[in-house]
């Protein structure tokens, strides 16, 4: 097995703890699968830095009816303690209807021996509304 793979297993992983997390409406459990110095750049909004703003930003998803989000790896990286990852996303209502669908690029940290999002940007691939 390569170093490649080991990252790629290890960042899998991790992806199936935040879709699960997310899928039980736990944002602080959201939170927490983040760095202390995290960041998240979503679409059409502001950086968010922290924690807090992490969690905020999960429970305004929920409070928009999304509730799964579905990751899907494309590509990871690795180079000691840090990764990135590439990859897509849907997010899915109650009835399961897709409400986007994209792409996003993280850059992961170990922090503690778990793998943590870092950085976290993400935007749709679906048109702007008109």
């Amino acid at each position: 097995m390569t170093i490649l793979t080991d990252f790629h297993e290890a960042i899998v992983a991790a992806d199936e703890i935040f879709m699960a997390t997310y899928s039980r409406g736990d944002v602080a459990g959201m939170a927490s699968l983040y760095t202390e110095r995290c960041q998240v750049m979503p679409p059409n909004s502001n950086s968010l830095t922290g924690k807090p703003a992490i969690q905020s930003l999960f429970q305004t998803f929920m409070d928009m009816g999304i509730k799964i989000i579905k990751l899907k790896t494309v590509e990871v990286e690795g180079y000691g303690e840090t990764a990135f990852e590439v990859g897509k996303y849907t997010l899915e209502g109650e009835r399961g209807q897709v409400l986007d669908q994209g792409k996003y690029i993280v850059i992961w940290k170990q922090e503690a021996g778990q793998w943590k999002l870092h950085r976290d940007i993400f935007n749709s691939s679906l048109p702007a509304p008109k």
